[in-house]
């Protein structure tokens, strides 16, 4: 019984921090990206307008970043659960 508890709390924390990673890349994609592009447009970063870049290239570093955070906090949470090997 104890398993099967640690597993579901495993998989609860899991979808959370999924909910909130997928929940900034939305963001950061769609919203900074096509919704507030025309406002993020009169800031300028590196001679191009800031709606532009996370566009064409802001949405995929940030995608990137947060591989790296979903695969430090696996971690974490694989060794709180103790399901690192």
């Amino acid at each position: 019984m104890s398993n099967n508890k640690n597993a579901t709390a495993y998989w609860k924390e899991n979808i959370g921090y999924l909910l909130i990673l997928l929940t900034i890349w939305f963001l950061v994609s769609f919203g900074a990206g096509i919704l507030f592009k025309d406002t993020l447009n009169s800031i300028r970063l590196g001679g191009f307008k800031l709606g532009f870049w996370f566009a064409q290239q802001g949405s995929l570093y940030v995608f990137v970043v947060l591989i790296f955070v979903y695969v430090r906090l696996m971690n974490k949470l694989d060794k709180k659960y103790g399901y690192d090997a």
